[in-house]
Protein backbone atom coordinates (compact mmCIF):
# COMPACT_ATOMS: atom_id res chain seq x y z
CA UNK A 1 0.00 0.00 0.00
CA UNK A 2 1.16 3.35 -0.66
CA UNK A 3 1.77 6.26 2.38
CA UNK A 4 -1.33 8.16 2.72
CA UNK A 5 -1.29 11.76 2.57
CA UNK A 6 -2.17 13.20 5.99
CA UNK A 7 -5.09 15.29 6.35
CA UNK A 8 -4.79 18.53 8.37
CA UNK A 9 -7.94 19.87 8.30
CA UNK A 10 -10.46 17.12 8.02
CA UNK A 11 -14.34 18.07 5.46
CA UNK A 12 -17.91 17.25 7.31
CA UNK A 13 -19.62 15.69 5.08
CA UNK A 14 -23.50 16.12 4.56
CA UNK A 15 -26.03 15.88 1.35
CA UNK A 16 -28.58 18.67 0.51
CA UNK A 17 -31.78 18.28 -1.42
CA UNK A 18 -31.36 19.89 -5.35
CA UNK A 19 -33.46 19.52 -8.03
CA UNK A 20 -34.52 15.79 -6.98
CA UNK A 21 -30.92 15.08 -6.17
CA UNK A 22 -28.91 14.89 -2.90
CA UNK A 23 -26.36 16.75 -3.45
CA UNK A 24 -23.08 15.53 -1.62
CA UNK A 25 -21.28 18.72 0.41
CA UNK A 26 -18.14 18.93 1.99
CA UNK A 27 -17.45 21.91 4.10
CA UNK A 28 -14.44 23.16 6.29
CA UNK A 29 -14.56 25.93 8.78
CA UNK A 30 -17.52 27.84 11.15
CA UNK A 31 -20.56 25.89 10.44
CA UNK A 32 -22.79 27.51 8.26
CA UNK A 33 -27.06 27.59 9.03
CA UNK A 34 -29.13 27.07 5.98
CA UNK A 35 -30.59 30.35 4.88
CA UNK A 36 -28.87 32.43 8.11
CA UNK A 37 -25.81 35.04 6.70
CA UNK A 38 -22.88 34.46 7.99
CA UNK A 39 -20.26 37.05 8.42
CA UNK A 40 -20.40 39.09 5.89
CA UNK A 41 -16.61 40.32 6.27
CA UNK A 42 -15.58 37.18 5.21
CA UNK A 43 -17.58 35.19 3.22
CA UNK A 44 -18.01 31.93 2.46
CA UNK A 45 -15.91 30.42 -0.42
CA UNK A 46 -17.40 27.83 -2.62
CA UNK A 47 -15.15 25.76 -4.62
CA UNK A 48 -16.56 23.41 -7.43
CA UNK A 49 -14.49 20.92 -9.06
CA UNK A 50 -13.75 19.46 -12.79
CA UNK A 51 -14.65 17.12 -15.12
CA UNK A 52 -14.02 13.30 -13.79
CA UNK A 53 -13.15 14.92 -10.15
CA UNK A 54 -15.09 15.35 -6.92
CA UNK A 55 -15.17 18.20 -4.48
CA UNK A 56 -12.02 16.23 -2.03
CA UNK A 57 -9.55 17.45 -4.79
CA UNK A 58 -9.71 20.91 -2.67
CA UNK A 59 -8.55 19.36 0.29
CA UNK A 60 -4.69 19.92 -0.27
CA UNK A 61 -5.57 23.92 -0.90
CA UNK A 62 -7.52 23.72 1.78
CA UNK A 63 -4.86 22.45 4.31
CA UNK A 64 -2.54 24.89 2.91
CA UNK A 65 -4.88 27.50 3.77
CA UNK A 66 -3.66 29.93 6.78
CA UNK A 67 -5.32 29.84 9.72
CA UNK A 68 -6.11 33.42 9.69
CA UNK A 69 -8.00 33.00 6.56
CA UNK A 70 -9.88 30.25 7.48
CA UNK A 71 -11.09 32.21 10.83
CA UNK A 72 -14.77 32.81 10.43
CA UNK A 73 -15.24 31.60 7.16
CA UNK A 74 -16.84 28.87 6.01
CA UNK A 75 -15.77 26.84 2.80
CA UNK A 76 -18.03 24.29 0.57
CA UNK A 77 -17.09 21.42 -1.79
CA UNK A 78 -19.57 19.60 -3.83
CA UNK A 79 -20.34 16.93 -5.47
CA UNK A 80 -21.71 17.71 -9.44
CA UNK A 81 -24.28 15.62 -10.28
CA UNK A 82 -23.62 12.58 -11.53
CA UNK A 83 -20.03 12.62 -9.71
CA UNK A 84 -18.69 11.58 -6.30
CA UNK A 85 -21.76 11.22 -4.12
CA UNK A 86 -24.33 12.85 -5.10
CA UNK A 87 -27.28 10.99 -5.57
CA UNK A 88 -30.04 11.34 -8.08
CA UNK A 89 -32.11 10.02 -10.87
CA UNK A 90 -30.00 8.07 -13.74
CA UNK A 91 -28.83 10.46 -16.52
CA UNK A 92 -27.43 9.30 -19.75
CA UNK A 93 -25.86 12.80 -20.73
CA UNK A 94 -25.51 16.18 -18.92
CA UNK A 95 -26.09 19.89 -19.35
CA UNK A 96 -23.62 23.21 -18.08
CA UNK A 97 -27.84 24.72 -18.10
CA UNK A 98 -28.11 21.61 -15.50
CA UNK A 99 -24.63 22.69 -13.57
CA UNK A 100 -25.68 26.20 -13.04
CA UNK A 101 -29.27 26.00 -11.88
CA UNK A 102 -27.67 23.27 -9.37
CA UNK A 103 -25.34 25.81 -8.36
CA UNK A 104 -27.43 28.42 -7.96
CA UNK A 105 -30.21 26.15 -5.84
CA UNK A 106 -27.27 25.08 -3.86
CA UNK A 107 -25.92 28.83 -3.14
CA UNK A 108 -30.04 29.23 -1.88
CA UNK A 109 -29.82 26.32 0.73
CA UNK A 110 -26.85 26.96 2.18
CA UNK A 111 -26.33 30.75 1.73
CA UNK A 112 -29.53 32.19 1.56
CA UNK A 113 -29.03 35.66 -0.91
CA UNK A 114 -25.64 36.59 0.78
CA UNK A 115 -23.01 36.80 -1.78
CA UNK A 116 -20.39 34.42 -1.55
CA UNK A 117 -16.61 33.92 -3.46
CA UNK A 118 -16.97 31.66 -5.62
CA UNK A 119 -13.91 29.11 -7.69
CA UNK A 120 -14.37 26.30 -10.28
CA UNK A 121 -11.49 24.31 -11.84
CA UNK A 122 -11.83 23.23 -15.94
CA UNK A 123 -15.02 22.54 -15.92
CA UNK A 124 -16.37 24.03 -12.91
CA UNK A 125 -14.57 27.02 -13.81
CA UNK A 126 -16.42 26.97 -17.05
CA UNK A 127 -19.72 27.06 -15.12
CA UNK A 128 -18.44 29.65 -12.57
CA UNK A 129 -17.87 31.74 -14.76
CA UNK A 130 -21.27 31.67 -16.90
CA UNK A 131 -23.03 31.51 -13.71
CA UNK A 132 -21.30 34.60 -12.28
CA UNK A 133 -22.31 36.37 -15.33
CA UNK A 134 -26.45 34.83 -15.17
CA UNK A 135 -26.07 36.05 -11.26
CA UNK A 136 -23.70 38.46 -10.72
CA UNK A 137 -25.23 39.95 -7.39
CA UNK A 138 -24.56 36.17 -6.18
CA UNK A 139 -21.01 36.61 -6.77
CA UNK A 140 -18.28 38.75 -4.64
CA UNK A 141 -15.19 37.73 -5.90
CA UNK A 142 -15.00 35.00 -8.67
CA UNK A 143 -11.38 32.34 -9.54
CA UNK A 144 -11.65 30.25 -12.91
CA UNK A 145 -8.53 27.87 -12.63
CA UNK A 146 -7.93 26.85 -15.81
CA UNK A 147 -11.49 26.73 -17.47
CA UNK A 148 -10.99 27.36 -20.55
CA UNK A 149 -13.92 26.77 -22.79
CA UNK A 150 -14.17 24.84 -26.03
CA UNK A 151 -13.47 25.83 -29.46
CA UNK A 152 -15.96 27.93 -31.23
CA UNK A 153 -18.66 26.08 -33.14
CA UNK A 154 -20.46 27.13 -36.63
CA UNK A 155 -24.43 26.49 -37.24
CA UNK A 156 -23.16 24.31 -39.99
CA UNK A 157 -22.08 22.27 -37.19
CA UNK A 158 -25.49 21.12 -35.71
CA UNK A 159 -27.07 18.58 -37.47
CA UNK A 160 -23.68 16.29 -37.41
CA UNK A 161 -23.24 17.33 -34.09
CA UNK A 162 -26.73 16.02 -33.32
CA UNK A 163 -26.10 12.65 -35.00
CA UNK A 164 -22.99 12.65 -33.19
CA UNK A 165 -25.21 12.62 -29.42
CA UNK A 166 -27.66 10.14 -30.55
CA UNK A 167 -24.80 7.82 -32.22
CA UNK A 168 -23.20 8.20 -28.37
CA UNK A 169 -26.37 7.44 -26.68
CA UNK A 170 -26.97 4.50 -28.57
CA UNK A 171 -23.17 3.37 -27.45
CA UNK A 172 -23.69 4.06 -23.72
CA UNK A 173 -27.25 1.74 -23.69
CA UNK A 174 -25.65 -0.69 -25.91
CA UNK A 175 -22.80 -0.57 -22.39
CA UNK A 176 -19.51 0.50 -25.03
CA UNK A 177 -18.66 3.60 -23.15
CA UNK A 178 -18.22 1.95 -19.20
CA UNK A 179 -16.08 3.64 -17.09
CA UNK A 180 -12.73 1.16 -16.98
CA UNK A 181 -12.63 -0.06 -13.52
CA UNK A 182 -9.25 -0.97 -11.37
CA UNK A 183 -8.46 -4.04 -8.99
CA UNK A 184 -7.57 -1.80 -6.21
CA UNK A 185 -7.25 1.54 -5.12
CA UNK A 186 -3.47 1.15 -5.83
CA UNK A 187 -4.58 0.91 -8.95
CA UNK A 188 -6.43 3.63 -9.52
CA UNK A 189 -3.31 5.74 -7.43
CA UNK A 190 -1.85 4.59 -10.47
CA UNK A 191 -3.78 5.57 -12.82
CA UNK A 192 -4.01 9.31 -11.63
CA UNK A 193 -0.44 9.19 -10.98
CA UNK A 194 0.10 8.61 -14.78
CA UNK A 195 -2.46 11.19 -15.80
CA UNK A 196 -0.56 14.06 -13.42
CA UNK A 197 3.34 12.73 -13.12
CA UNK A 198 3.51 15.87 -10.41
CA UNK A 199 1.18 13.46 -8.20
CA UNK A 200 2.77 12.37 -5.24
CA UNK A 201 1.94 8.75 -3.88
CA UNK A 202 0.84 9.70 -0.98
CA UNK A 203 -2.04 12.49 -2.82
CA UNK A 204 -2.71 9.92 -5.31
CA UNK A 205 -3.88 7.35 -2.32
CA UNK A 206 -5.51 9.19 -0.50
CA UNK A 207 -7.52 11.21 -3.55
CA UNK A 208 -7.83 7.46 -5.60
CA UNK A 209 -10.10 6.07 -2.04
CA UNK A 210 -12.04 9.63 -2.75
CA UNK A 211 -12.56 9.37 -6.45
CA UNK A 212 -13.48 5.95 -6.46
CA UNK A 213 -15.06 3.09 -4.43
CA UNK A 214 -15.10 -0.81 -4.49
CA UNK A 215 -18.33 -2.90 -6.10
CA UNK A 216 -20.11 -5.65 -5.12
CA UNK A 217 -17.56 -7.78 -6.89
CA UNK A 218 -14.83 -5.85 -4.96
CA UNK A 219 -13.63 -4.20 -8.38
CA UNK A 220 -13.24 -0.26 -8.01
CA UNK A 221 -15.10 1.90 -10.17
CA UNK A 222 -14.89 5.81 -10.51
CA UNK A 223 -17.56 7.90 -9.16
CA UNK A 224 -18.63 9.68 -12.13
CA UNK A 225 -21.37 8.72 -14.89
CA UNK A 226 -20.27 6.98 -17.87
CA UNK A 227 -22.92 10.08 -19.70
CA UNK A 228 -20.18 12.70 -19.05
CA UNK A 229 -18.51 10.87 -21.84
CA UNK A 230 -21.09 11.85 -24.50
CA UNK A 231 -20.51 15.10 -26.41
CA UNK A 232 -22.65 17.75 -25.88
CA UNK A 233 -25.52 17.94 -28.06
CA UNK A 234 -25.70 21.91 -28.57
CA UNK A 235 -22.69 23.46 -30.37
CA UNK A 236 -20.52 25.80 -28.46
CA UNK A 237 -21.65 29.73 -28.77
CA UNK A 238 -18.87 32.08 -27.99
CA UNK A 239 -21.61 35.19 -28.79
CA UNK A 240 -23.36 33.90 -25.73
CA UNK A 241 -20.68 32.86 -23.57
CA UNK A 242 -19.01 36.38 -24.25
CA UNK A 243 -22.45 38.32 -23.43
CA UNK A 244 -22.21 36.25 -19.94
CA UNK A 245 -18.57 37.77 -19.32
CA UNK A 246 -19.47 40.80 -20.43
CA UNK A 247 -22.21 41.03 -17.14
CA UNK A 248 -19.73 39.98 -14.22
CA UNK A 249 -19.98 42.67 -11.58
CA UNK A 250 -17.56 40.43 -9.23
CA UNK A 251 -13.87 41.16 -9.47
CA UNK A 252 -12.05 38.25 -11.43
CA UNK A 253 -8.94 35.96 -10.62
CA UNK A 254 -8.05 33.84 -13.64
CA UNK A 255 -5.13 30.93 -12.84
CA UNK A 256 -3.55 28.97 -15.57
CA UNK A 257 -0.51 26.74 -14.78
CA UNK A 258 2.85 26.99 -16.46
CA UNK A 259 2.49 23.59 -18.51
CA UNK A 260 -0.68 24.09 -20.42
CA UNK A 261 -2.08 21.41 -22.29
CA UNK A 262 -4.88 23.13 -24.47
CA UNK A 263 -2.46 22.12 -27.27
CA UNK A 264 -2.91 18.83 -26.62
CA UNK A 265 -6.49 18.67 -26.03
CA UNK A 266 -7.74 20.72 -28.54
CA UNK A 267 -5.22 20.16 -31.57
CA UNK A 268 -4.67 23.62 -32.77
CA UNK A 269 -8.60 24.38 -33.08
CA UNK A 270 -8.71 25.93 -30.13
CA UNK A 271 -5.69 27.99 -28.61
CA UNK A 272 -4.87 29.77 -25.27
CA UNK A 273 -4.84 33.45 -27.35
CA UNK A 274 -8.05 33.06 -27.90
CA UNK A 275 -8.98 32.28 -24.50
CA UNK A 276 -6.94 35.10 -23.85
CA UNK A 277 -9.30 37.32 -25.96
CA UNK A 278 -12.42 36.31 -24.49
CA UNK A 279 -11.80 37.16 -21.38
CA UNK A 280 -10.68 40.64 -21.85
CA UNK A 281 -14.52 40.69 -21.82
CA UNK A 282 -14.56 40.22 -18.36
CA UNK A 283 -15.02 43.82 -16.83
CA UNK A 284 -12.79 43.59 -14.29
CA UNK A 285 -9.94 40.95 -14.08
CA UNK A 286 -6.87 39.57 -12.87
CA UNK A 287 -4.67 36.90 -13.94
CA UNK A 288 -2.32 34.76 -12.82
CA UNK A 289 0.42 32.07 -13.58
CA UNK A 290 1.16 29.05 -11.37
CA UNK A 291 5.13 27.85 -11.92
CA UNK A 292 5.54 24.16 -12.08
CA UNK A 293 1.99 22.97 -12.27
CA UNK A 294 -0.01 21.06 -14.66
CA UNK A 295 -3.89 21.27 -15.35
CA UNK A 296 -4.36 19.64 -11.83
CA UNK A 297 -2.59 23.00 -10.41
CA UNK A 298 -4.59 22.95 -7.22
CA UNK A 299 -2.95 19.27 -6.71
CA UNK A 300 0.70 20.49 -7.86
CA UNK A 301 1.17 23.42 -5.67
CA UNK A 302 -1.55 23.78 -3.28
CA UNK A 303 0.47 26.46 -1.02
CA UNK A 304 1.41 28.68 -4.01
CA UNK A 305 -2.29 28.72 -5.13
CA UNK A 306 -3.58 29.15 -1.79
CA UNK A 307 -1.16 32.14 -1.17
CA UNK A 308 -2.80 33.43 -4.33
CA UNK A 309 -6.14 32.87 -3.25
CA UNK A 310 -5.77 34.63 -0.16
CA UNK A 311 -4.48 37.62 -1.42
CA UNK A 312 -6.98 38.16 -3.79
CA UNK A 313 -9.55 37.12 -1.48
CA UNK A 314 -8.52 39.62 1.52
Amino acid sequence: MLEMYPIRRPARSTHIPIRQHRYHVLRWGDDFVAGRPADPARPPLVLMHGWMDVAASFQFVVDAFSDDFLRGRTLLAADWRGFGLTEGPAQDNFWFPDYMADLDFLLDACFGDQPVDLLGHSMGGNVVTLYAGVRPARIRRLINLEGFGMPASQPEQAPSRYARWIDELKALHRGEMALRGYPDAEGVARRLMKTNPRLSPDKADWLARQWARPNAQGEWEILGEAGHKIVNAQIYRVDEVLASYARITAPTLVVEASDNQMAQWWQGRYKLDEFHQRITHIPTLRQEHIEDAGHMLHHDQPERLAALLEDFLG
